[in-house]
């Protein structure tokens, strides 16, 4: 299933001087085409959170459409599920019983509740974890139950807002290899906000880089590398470099929170290898 953003627009009000308003996005467009896996890279405010609860629904905008799979939506639905980053899972519930109550809302059948938690969990190797209570998992377990509830009821898009930051460096990059297995075995269209540069390149199949300037997207790249992602390959780190050059001109307005942090460190390493660095084809022009 497809995602088109045509033309979104989003005002806030100014909390300080109720007579003046806040342009987070102004006349952002792009697709994400079925089964594909799009990343949303930027610095803190560039709207990359608020794109996300967009077209989940979560929030209007004031101008512009969301079409999914040819069709205006205006609020949550089935087709379109959300992983967030602090896992929202019910901590009185198990594991089982956490991924299994969507599909309970949903009015599934016990017995096919019961078989799609197996499979669920067999797919994220939680099997021996299905009676354990929240409190009793780690902080990875914890996100991969907020994934396999994301897709229990079987849902067309996967929308994650920064679903492994809240895990250490040596876990988050085993997620991303596992959440990569999931989500290509699923064959789900994905769209994923990040701040970590290395994530999106290994996850995504297009990374969109935001700009602060009213969401105004910099860069639209194509990441053409065969899965599974090497980390080692030329081409991976080819990619780090013209993300590199897209970031300082994303990042212009100041460094604000620990994820700009990141990002700025990630532009001054790629710049300390500046004697060894090759340039890289462009596969899309900056927007203007």
């Amino acid at each position: 299933m497809s995602i088109s953003v045509q033309g979104i627009t989003k005002v806030f009000a100014n909390k300080r001087n109720k007579k003046s308003v806040n342009t987070v996005l102004k006349d952002i467009s792009f697709d994400v085409n079925e089964g594909e896996f799009v990343s949303l890279l930027g610095p803190s405010g560039c709207g990359k959170t608020t794109t996300l609860n967009i077209i989940a629904g979560f929030l209007k905008q004031d101008g512009g459409r969301i079409v999914v799979n040819g069709k205006e939506v205006s609020k949550p639905g089935p087709d379109r599920a959300f992983v967030f980053q602090n896992y929202a899972l019910f901590p009185w519930m198990k594991v089982g019983e956490n991924i299994m109550y969507p599909m309970k809302m949903k009015g599934i059948p016990k017995k096919e509740r019961e078989q799609r938690l197996q499979k669920l969990l067999e797919m994220a190797q939680l099997q021996d974890y299905a009676n354990y209570y929240i409190h009793e998992i780690s902080g990875g377990m914890k996100q991969r139950v907020s994934l396999l509830r994301a897709l229990a009821c079987d849902p067309d898009i996967l929308l994650m807002d920064e679903p492994l930051g809240a895990v250490d460096f040596q876990m988050r990059q085993l997620l991303q290899v596992q959440l990569e297995n999931i989500i290509q075995g699923s064959n789900k269209t994905a769209l994923m906000v990040t701040h970590d540069v290395d994530e999106a390149i290994y996850l995504s199949d297009r990374v969109i880089v935001m700009s602060r300037d009213q969401g105004r997207i910099l860069a639209d790249i194509a990441i053409e590398l065969p899965r599974p992602r090497d980390r080692k390959d030329e081409r991976y780190h080819q990619y780090m470099n013209q993300l590199s050059d897209v970031l300082r001109a994303a990042l212009n307005g100041g460094v604000k929170t620990k994820g700009d942090e990141e990002l700025l460190e990630f532009v001054q390493k790629t710049e300390s290898r500046e004697d060894t660095r090759v340039t890289f084809p462009q596969k899309s022009a900056l927007q203007e």
